[in-house]
């Protein structure tokens, strides 16, 4: 019997926010399954983390490097191999791949429907908005469901979201099994009240809540708004129990495999004027636990895993051939083999056009040139910005891209990003000394 799979997604969600405090339902399912605690986006912002989750490579071979790109139509997207599969395909929440902000494309649907053909392939149950945070707040909105019928729903949207969730599965009547994908737009900060808004009964019981350390050395806004951000998190756990109970009164749990992350994390605007965009972890660092199937056993791994391996693995999980273009890895295949990468590659844009890599030991970030603004997809030329020692600083305090105690250290990480550069199709460029940019 083949499993259903739910993919459960957070937007905005640093990985050190999942604890028994705040997260009790998610820790339940990591007590069952595998908590991957070293996984990171591939591109640290909404619109294109979502285009890498759909079509399986990195955002700019499907081309949607930043916000504001449609899907690709000539790239097979994710839930097409589940519909020829056998499989329901559901789609909830925000979507944020329709519509199109290059002038003279002329297709806006930030607060209208989705027509059917810029859904990527879910074809079940669409209950959905391209960009949820234009149709609601914290509290009330609307989405849109299959028929581009308008859906006004009140209440705490994290709860309003969930509750379409277990209305699929309420209303699901045929024997195929499901791929289900539950966009939530919290913990994400409201774009036109300048704010997160965590649900009001329980936004006072965080006021207190320790503050990461990577952020308190640093200015920012994280005084103000990590009750809220905090809360967001907790109601959101909450709604992940309550699917969890309707797929075990449905007698299916046990059949269903959930993957649950986000799409990058959030700085509270101290690595530069927003929350991300950046190559720190604050920004790239995300949660990711994966229950049910090959995934049991309370496990804790510590491998390097990133945004780009989840389309492989949930096609393995589905028993699906994965395509020779996907860009990632099985994490089944991984842990079989035992086989680990020696570092995550990430692609940064609309603060910068930048590439970075991550290892265990190592942060090492480039940009380019500020030519023509911040939204080219790739260029021939980077400087370097960041190089970080994480054993030494794991709060990434101290940048030393410009000391020469690192200088080889620097040439084999550039080496390194120059590889996985050109492994994800870009042209090798001319990577060159921090020094030099500032002459420039």
């Amino acid at each position: 019997m083949k499993p259903n799979i739910i993919f459960y997604f957070s937007d905005q969600q640093r990985w050190d926010t999942v604890n028994e405090e705040v997260t009790p339902n998610l820790m339940a399912l990591a007590n069952d399954g595998y908590n991957f605690e070293n996984s990171y986006t591939c591109q640290p912002v909404c619109g294109p983390a979502r285009a890498c989750l759909q079509t399986g490579v990195y955002a700019t071979q499907n081309k949607s490097y930043v916000n504001g790109i449609p899907l690709c139509k000539d790239i097979k997207p994710l839930a097409e191999y589940f519909n020829e599969a056998g499989y329901e395909t559901a789609y909830i929440g925000k979507w944020h791949l329709a519509s199109d902000r290059f002038p003279g494309r002329g297709f806006h649907c930030e607060k209208t429907a989705v027509p059917k053909e810029k859904r990527g392939g879910y074809k079940d149950y669409w209950m959905a908005a391209d960009v949820l945070e234009f149709t609601s707040h914290g509290y009330d909105g609307y989405i849109f469901d299959g028929d581009n019928n308008k859906v006004e729903f009140k209440g705490y949207r994290a709860d309003c979201i969930n509750d379409f969730a277990l209305d699929y599965l309420d209303r699901k009547t045929s024997d195929k099994p499901f791929f289900m994908f539950i966009s939530q737009l919290e913990p994400h900060h409201q774009n036109d009240r300048h704010r997160y808004e965590g649900p009001v009964e329980t936004v006072e019981k965080y006021k207190d809540y320790p503050l990461p350390d990577d952020l308190t050395f640093l200015k920012g806004d994280y005084e103000e708004m990590y009750p809220d951000y905090i809360a967001a998190i907790n109601r959101i756990d909450e709604n992940v129990g309550k699917l969890v109970g309707k797929l075990k009164e449905k007698g299916i749990y046990d059949n269903t495999v959930i993957i649950y992350t986000s799409d990058h994390g959030s700085h509270f605007k101290t690595r530069n004027f927003e929350y991300k965009r950046s190559c720190h972890d604050s920004s790239i660092h995300t949660p990711l636990i994966i229950s049910g199937g090959f995934f049991k056993g309370g496990k804790k791994d510590d491998r390097l895993v990133s945004l780009i391996d989840l389309p492989p693995t949930l096609l393995q999980i589905a028993g699906i051939e994965i395509p020779l273009e996907f860009m990632g890895k099985s994490l089944i295949d991984e842990i079989k083999s035992g086989e680990e990468r020696d570092c995550v590659f990430l692609q940064i844009s609309e603060s910068q056009c930048g590439r970075a890599i991550r290892t265990k030991k190592y942060k090492y970030s480039v940009k380019a040139p500020l030519v023509s603004g911040n939204l080219l997809p790739s260029s021939p030329i980077y400087f370097e910005d960041y190089l970080y020692d994480l054993e030494k600083d794991p709060i990434e305090k101290y940048n030393l891209i410009k000391d020469n105690n690192y200088r080889q250290i620097r040439k084999e990480l550039r080496e390194m990003l120059v590889r996985e550069m050109v492994n994800a199709g870009e042209k090798k460029p001319e990577i060159l000394p921090a020094y030099k940019a500032s002459k420039k």
